[in-house]
């Protein structure tokens, strides 16, 4: 247990995984992975590009079913969960995207709405079939991300940063207690992928979201979390406050040599 950042009360463990491994076929992805994340945290996973990081996301909302071990979400196990159980749990979850997901023919307010349709009973067929209540919200959404200008604009006109802002809109839209983003800004140049972090980290700080999300960007990662996890070939080899961890550790878990089994540092 530990506090939250304004210090004011316990913090609880939001996901909370033990012995994790993900193998599709003979490649194990996911090796053992122990990992704890409590309410509140902005959590970044780094690694090389197959250490296991897309994998790991996948696993926390059964995207992945998980080989071996315990995935606790919000205190359901998700490694014992039915599809209706999942479903009931990704209301929950947040999903970002690096490739953004969205309906490029669809205004930015029509996708915004379609985070919410947890929320409504039946299919709607456009902007006219939404709740004025929930068309307000997701207005309030996109003017949090600096969109509201342009609600009524096609998504597939929008620049790459526009639309990963869209897609968080349409994540908040949804009301998740913890979202998972992976990669959002691997597509973005260096500006949109300060403002798309800065928006990460303040709907974390303003809504007590909890927030796992994967990077390659060492100096964002550094610059943005509040806990660095590394993955290098499936298996943990770095966990600590990013305060404490220097450049040179990072780079360390980038090294292409297979880790020792004592190799873990945590905080």
């Amino acid at each position: 247990m530990a506090e939250l950042q304004d210090g004011t009360e316990t913090a609880r463990t939001v996901v909370r995984t033990r012995g994790l491994v993900k193998r599709f076929g003979t490649t194990t992805a996911v090796a053992g992975v122990d990992l704890d994340i409590r309410a509140g945290e902005l959590v970044v996973l780094l690694g090389l590009s197959g250490s296991g990081k897309s994998t790991l996301l996948r696993c926390l909302n059964g995207l992945h079913p998980v080989s071996e071990g315990e995935v606790v979400v919000h205190d359901v196990a998700v490694h014992e969960c039915r599809p209706a159980q999942l479903r009931r749990l990704r209301t929950d979850v947040g999903f970002v995207f690096q490739q953004f997901n969205l309906m490029g023919r669809l205004t930015c307010l029509e996708n915004v709405l379609i985070g919410a349709l947890g929320r409504v009973r039946g299919p709607r067929y456009g902007l006219l079939t939404w709740p004025a209540r929930l068309k307000r919200e997701a207005l309030g959404h996109l003017d949090r991300v600096g969109l509201a200008d342009q609600a009524y604009q096609r998504a597939d006109t929008l620049s790459g940063g526009q639309q990963q802002r869209v897609a968080l809109a349409r994540t908040l839209m949804q009301g998740p207690r913890l979202v998972l983003a992976d990669e959002p800004v691997a597509s973005l140049d260096p500006e949109n992928s300060d403002a798309v972090m800065d928006l990460l980290r303040r709907v974390c700080r303003e809504d007590r979201l909890t927030v796992l999300c994967s990077l390659h960007q060492v100096e964002l990662a550094l610059g943005w979390g509040d806990r660095l996890v590394g993955l290098r070939a499936g298996r943990k080899v770095l966990d600590r406050p990013a305060a404490d961890v220097s450049r040179a550790e990072v780079m360390d878990v980038y090294r292409r040599l297979e880790p020792a089994a004592d190799e873990v540092a945590v905080a």
